[in-house]
């Protein structure tokens, strides 16, 4: 299932600015508006994929990328102390975007549950 028209398709076409920290063919990273810790910053697919559970077996190398790809978006801001990444799946998952996206969380010493 692919997605509707999103924030997120906005900004890939640079329609909506945003602070981007990473780009190549399959993925792109940007800085969240609301962060929720020091670093936070958002990597997600060109492709249009609505949320995780949607994702299928054609999208097994994408979704490796979109994981390598939080590796090094968090080596090149410097998380080199750790890091979380977080992917909200669904309403009921906290997903507010329909727009598979991963959530790096770093720059502070990560609580569970989050806090």
């Amino acid at each position: 299932m692919t997605t509707q028209e999103t924030i997120f398709s906005k900004i890939i076409r640079r329609e909506i600015p945003a602070e981007i920290v990473y780009e190549d063919n399959l993925a792109l990273a940007f800085k969240d508006v609301n962060p929720q810790a020091p670093v936070h910053i958002l990597v997600i697919p060109k492709e249009p994929i609505a949320k995780l559970s949607d994702a299928e077996s054609q999208n097994h190398a994408l979704m490796g990328h979109l994981l390598l790809t939080v590796k090094r978006v968090a080596e090149q801001v410097g998380l080199n102390n750790g890091y979380r990444v977080v992917i909200n799946c669904g309403e009921e998952g906290g997903q507010t975007v329909n727009h598979l996206h991963l959530h790096i969380l770093g720059g502070r010493a990560m609580q569970w549950p989050p806090g």
